[in-house]
């Protein structure tokens, strides 16, 4: 298994406020487009997790705007699981400028995992250990204990 490299970048214009600053709103967005793209890197894509009966809400997210961010900036955003419990997955998120390597802003959001078919709370390790297993693997690898 191999660390995710991040996800990469370019701020569009309609991401932009009337300053040419990236828009508030747009941050929480790069987090979900970030995650998405970790967990394609897994090999186990938010489609695949879904047809296996599972959907990952979020109960929480925040975000620190450190620098700004304008149109033109490219950027690596990394998701990194900060926390794996089995039933609960919590990511922090940092985005970084390329070209100065500068930190821009800091995030994170909390998630659960539900069935589908009722909504209700379900341990992976109970019942989809192929998807557990990987969630811990990475949550130590990310940890360096790999």
């Amino acid at each position: 298994m191999e660390k995710y490299n991040g996800y990469f970048r370019e701020p569009f214009y309609y991401e932009t406020d009337q300053m040419g600053i990236i828009h508030h709103s747009n941050y929480i967005r790069w987090f979900e487009e970030a995650r998405v793209a970790l967990l394609e890197h897994l090999n186990f894509s938010y489609q695949k997790i879904e047809k296996q009966g599972i959907i990952i809400p979020v109960l929480e997210v925040s975000c620190q705007y450190k620098e700004m961010i304008r149109y033109g900036d490219r950027l690596r955003i990394q998701p990194i699981i900060a926390n794996y419990t089995g039933s609960r997955l919590d990511f922090s998120y940092e985005i970084y400028g390329l070209d100065d390597q500068r930190l821009r802003t800091t995030g994170t959001s909390k998630h659960c995992f539900l069935l589908a078919k009722n909504q209700r709370l379900t341990k992976l390790s109970r019942n989809y250990p192929e998807l557990d297993h990987l969630f811990q693997a990475y949550a130590k690898l990310e940890e360096g204990n790999i």
